[in-house]
């Protein structure tokens, strides 16, 4: 049975394939049949470049389990980006909320921001 879950978004960034890297203009991120693990059903993400040859594409399929374990650590590590934005480089961003930062420091954050002063 076909699920027709798909995602697609605008990416900006990089990937391999083999010894090469090409620059991505899009992400795709679905549910559907295995085409190559052998598992029933998984997340899907493909990073492709659309401007490019069929072959400009990074794949990869996950477990349903593994894709939110990947969702969560990939929360973390935004949250901890976006911290590292707003006390190091000081571009005033004040992180989303994140159930791992504590409200306290979160509210810090936001209370310099609206004093003018960089986190």
């Amino acid at each position: 049975m076909c699920t027709s879950i798909v995602e697609i978004v605008r990416a900006e960034g990089m990937a391999k394939r083999g010894e090469d890297w090409f620059p991505l203009t899009r992400a795709v991120v679905a549910y559907d049949h295995a085409r190559h693990a052998p598992l029933a059903d998984v997340v899907t993400l493909d990073f492709v470049n659309a401007d490019l040859e069929p072959g400009a594409r990074a794949g990869i399929e996950l477990t349903l389990e593994t894709a939110k374990e990947l969702h969560a650590a990939l929360g973390r590590a935004i949250a901890a980006a976006e911290l590292e934005e707003a006390e190091v480089r000081g571009k005033g961003a004040v992180p989303r909320r994140d159930p791992g930062m504590p409200a306290s420091r979160r509210q810090a954050l936001q209370l310099q921001q609206r004093n003018g002063r960089a986190a």
